[in-house]
């Protein structure tokens, strides 16, 4: 029983990234030699207000800094996923026409070793229109480069009106 429950809690640990599993032995992969950059569900929240923040200034460029260099976007008006910085820049060029805004309905956020998801659902207002888009999201980031950058990015429009 005893083994069991060291062997449950060494892959919980090995799947959350922790640097020291219960014998305080290190995993064997390379992303986990690091320590972990603590993080709470406040600073996820605000690392979603920093992407939007970065829509504001209608400047592509700046939005895609948000992301990671091996990062994915599949975003919510394009069926084209996006994993090089340019195709990110050539995406928002003409999300950023519409002037969107985004506000987040509501979340859950997990966190883990230098790991955390930011997932829900998110309403965008377009400045151009006065139109407003529902959709689900999901944003993974990781901490690299003394930054939490994003990861992956998912949006889809509600199919239920």
């Amino acid at each position: 029983m005893k083994k069991a429950l060291y062997l449950s809690m060494g892959l919980a640990f090995a799947l959350a990234g922790c640097a020291a599993g219960p014998s305080g032995s290190k995993p064997s992969t390379a992303s986990t030699t690091q320590a972990c950059q603590p993080i709470n569900e406040q600073e996820v929240a605000a690392l979603f207000e920093r992407w939007n923040g970065s829509l504001q200034t209608g400047d592509p460029k700046r939005v895609v800094a948000n992301y990671a260099q091996r990062s994915i976007l599949l975003p919510t008006v394009s069926n084209k996923p996006r994993v090089t910085a340019e195709e990110k820049e050539d995406y928002f060029e003409h999300f950023l026409q519409v002037q969107p805004n985004g506000k987040i309905d509501s979340r859950m956020i997990l966190i883990g070793c230098n790991t955390a998801v930011d997932a829900g659902l998110y309403t965008f207002s377009y400045g151009t229109s006065g139109k407003q888009v529902r959709a689900r999201y999901t944003y993974t980031y990781e901490w690299a480069n003394n930054q939490w950058l994003i990861t992956s990015h998912h949006s889809s429009a509600m199919p239920e009106q």
